[in-house]
């Protein structure tokens, strides 16, 4: 965790971990990512996992068309993003309705409880509304304790029943970055 990065006092160290148990669970092998310091626990898991294949993305665009490709390549995935790549993605969300792959998104937010950022806040507050306005079913998780549930029911949505989904990881859960000089 970087410097800049202020954990929550009732952030449980095991939900990412949880996260990762379930991607494995629904045979997870490609996992398409923008670097995060809200899902570096589950970066660092993945890059040690054999089985799965972690993708560093220039832009969160790119995670999309290869979650497609790898779908037409007959395996599952799921992108890890901040609230504010979501906005990068508004063109690209249209391949999960016209292809109808399972598509899994995890979003960390920004732009919510405590930021410091002003720059964060217009793309946090509308992410909800432009997930669902692209056709993508929105979940969220804001204490450690639901992580576990809303990600399952995501991935069941998303890998079981060919709906679009993504969890929202509010900033609550993830820890409020702050400015330091």
């Amino acid at each position: 965790m970087d410097a800049r990065h202020q954990a929550p006092a009732e952030t449980s160290p095991s939900w990412p971990e949880d996260i990762f148990e379930i991607l494995q669970r629904f045979d997870v092998r490609q996992v398409t990512y923008v670097p995060d310091a809200g899902h570096s626990q589950l970066i660092e898991r993945v890059l040690a996992e054999p089985s799965m294949r972690a993708v560093p993305l220039t832009t969160e665009e790119e995670g999309i068309a290869l979650l497609a490709g790898a779908w037409a390549g007959g395996q599952r995935g799921v992108m890890l993003m901040q609230s504010s790549g979501v906005g990068n993605c508004i063109n690209m969300f249209s391949l999960t309705q016209i292809f109808r792959f399972p598509f899994l998104t995890l979003v960390t937010m920004r732009g919510e409880w405590g930021e410091f950022n002003p720059w964060q806040v217009p793309m946090g507050s509308t992410t909800p509304s432009v997930l669902e306005l692209s056709g993508i079913k929105v979940l969220r998780a804001s204490h450690p304790g639901e992580v576990r549930d809303v990600v399952e029911a995501a991935a069941g949505q998303a890998y079981n029943a060919c709906t679009p989904s993504a969890v929202l990881l509010s900033q609550r859960l993830i820890g409020a970055k702050v400015f330091v000089k």
